[in-house]
Formats: C-alpha cells, structure tokens, sequence
C-alpha cells in the first residue's frame, strides 16, 4: 500500500478545519528546510548515518530584526532545547528554531550562528545572538560517536527553508527517529478557528511505547505486536506551535503546554527517559530591535474574558491538541521501514493493518488498496 497522509487515507483526526495544506506554513509566512543526512557503512567500518536538520522561520524576515513572542514548556525534560531562559526572560524568539540529533546540538547551534554570520554578516559582538536548538536521540539507527553532522548540512536546511507544503517522514530531523516502536520522523498539520486564525504544527517525534499507541482514540498498539525494534527506547518529542492569532509570551506559553496534551492523545506518558518538548509563537506581532520612544503597541487575546466577549482561548487549545495529534499521525504515517547502526531496524506503521482496526473501531470509511 502506498504511504500517504492520514486524511489521503481517510483518517481525520478532530473536528476543526485545516488549514490549505495541513501544515505549519499555512500560519503566513512560516518556513520550513530540511537537510536529511543519509551514508551506508564505509570501508573504513563506520557506521551507517541516519540523520539530518530540520530548520523553521517564524516568518519570510529576519527573526533577529523583527522578533517574535513565543513561550516554551516541558512534559518531560530528559532533553534540550537551547534557548529557553532567554525565552522565558524577555519572551522573543530572534532566531529560526532549529532540530537535530541529541549528539549534534552543540554542532547544529554553532553552524546556526555561523550561517547567520555568513549568509547576513548581522551577528553582533555582544553574545546576544543565541538561536534556539532542539533535539532528539537518533543513536538506534544513527552512528552518532562519528560526529556525522556538518555545517554544510545545517546550512541547507536554513538555505532551504521555504513556505508551501512540508515534507513528512524520513526527512531532516526525523531521518532516524522513532515513535511508538514504529518508524518515526517528521509529521505537521494545522487547523483553523472561529475569528479567522490559523495554528500550524510540526513535530519531532521519537516516543512512546507500543503497547500505548492510539489513534483518533483506537488502541491500534495493543493489536501490532510484532514488528518490534530489538531494543526499545523511550525517546523524545519536540513540538513546535506557530499561530497568527496574537499572542503575548505567557499566552504562547500556554498554547505551548496544549501541545503535550497532543502528544497524550496519542500515548505518551511523558516517560521519565523522554525529553517531551514544545515551543510556540505568534506571527502577529513584530517587535522591533528599538523605538523612539522605548515601548511598542502589541495585540493580544483578551485573558479571561467576561459575558459578551468570545473567548477564543478554548478553540486555539482545541486546535491545538488536535494538530498535533495529526502530526504525529502523519509522521508515523508516511516514514519508511529503514535500516541504520549496525543492522537496527525500526518498522514502518502497517498502514493496511492500522486502517482495517480503526474500521473495526468504527473510524473510516476507508479504502485499504
């Protein structure tokens, strides 16, 4: 059967409409590279490289010249995401959000500020530049202790970035991943709510057990039992929200934590060795690197709004965990089986055996050839 989205194969998760493509870039103006880093065993004996970057803009500018609010939050915080003090402190996101193996972090910040250096000569001696960086483990398929990963290749996911529809799978960062014991990789989706705005997903994914895998609410797990790694891992997530809807930082924040509830709708428990983590930010503001007179007008949703007044918050966390929920199906849907280090495996999703339990459960119709 060919690999396919889940809406190309009738799976719709939620109620809220998508937006045109069912991606992070149907948010205006967020862009999307991958470089996805891929070599056999040498001569020499290293091992096989499954790996790669995945790079995403705020926005079509410079995140560095016109920032934007954004706010971080943990499920589990067995992993790293470079920036988040800075974040937490004044709120802004200044640079594109950068994914990669756990091993290449350090490599991926560097190459990060060097491509800024390079490609915009804007980097400032005051060590304000920091970019945000975030990773999972690929260690199972990837031969990480070779120190695969170049500047070269993070340079081709920021280079490469662009709007429009979003490769899934076994691309860019999730080249090696895992989720729920299947192949893994990257997914995205997006849905759109009452008032117009949009929220826009990508995720990572790399966790989760088998035996707790659900989909659109269908223990699928419990009946795939075979088609196990020889090792199980439990991994890490990171979950990137983009939205248009204006934000201030405690509110990006908290649309932030609505993306670990997407990952528990599809069996996560926030496993004591994951690293579950999400970052979210609004386009609607652009705040400038000064004013003349020091402050700047911002928009916001009204917090806690009284009779008379919508309150959109239920419908953007609602979009929310439901995007992310069809992220990871689609990740988990269109990866690959693939073979890395030293032989390891890990097995694509059946989708004709996926689909035909979620009949079962009442979740179609669908078309299995």
């Amino acid at each position: 059967m060919e690999r396919g989205r889940a809406r190309d194969l009738g799976v719709v998760i939620g109620t809220y409409p998508t937006g045109p493509l069912n991606a992070i870039t149907d948010v205006g103006g967020v862009r999307v590279g991958h470089a996805t880093v891929v070599r056999d065993r040498s001569a020499d004996g290293a091992g096989a490289v499954r790996t790669g970057v995945t790079a995403i803009f705020p926005h079509e500018g410079l995140p560095w010249i016109e920032r934007v609010y954004a706010g971080t939050a943990v499920l589990n915080g067995f992993g790293e995401m470079i920036g988040t003090n800075q974040i937490a402190e004044w709120g802004l996101l200044h640079s594109p959000i950068v994914l990669t193996s756990s091993l290449a972090i350090g490599r991926a910040y560097d190459a990060t500020v060097r491509w800024r250096t390079e490609r915009h000569r804007t980097t400032t001696h005051e060590g304000g530049d920091m970019p945000v960086v975030a990773e999972c483990d690929d260690s199972f398929l990837n031969d990480v202790t070779t120190f695969p990963l170049a500047d070269a290749d993070v340079f081709e996911a920021l280079d490469g970035a662009r709007g429009g529809p979003v490769a899934e799978g076994c691309v860019g960062a999730g080249t090696g991943t895992q989720c729920m014991d299947f192949k893994g990789g990257i997914g995205t989706a997006s849905r759109t709510v009452p008032g117009g705005w949009t929220i826009g997903v990508l995720v990572q994914t790399n966790f989760g057990e088998r035996e707790l895998l659900r989909i659109d609410g269908v223990p699928v797990g419990r009946e795939i039992t075979d088609l196990m790694p020889v090792e199980h891992r439990e991994g890490s997530a990171i979950v990137v929200v983009a939205t248009d809807a204006p934000m201030v930082p405690h509110q990006a924040r908290r649309l932030a934590v609505r993306g670990g509830l997407g990952l528990g709708r599809m069996g996560s428990t926030g496993h004591n060795g994951s690293g579950e983590l999400m970052i979210a930010f609004s386009t609607a503001n652009r705040i400038p690197l000064s004013s003349g007179d020091g402050t700047v007008p911002v928009r916001a949703v009204l917090d806690g709004p009284g009779p008379g007044s919508p309150d959109v918050y239920n419908h953007l966390f609602a979009a929310t965990v439901e995007a992310v929920e069809e992220a990871v199906v689609n990740a988990l849907f269109t990866a690959e089986t693939t073979t890395g280090r030293d032989g390891h495996v890990l097995h694509a999703l059946p989708l004709e055996r996926t689909l035909e339990i979620l009949a079962r459960h009442g979740r179609g119709p669908f078309t299995a050839d």
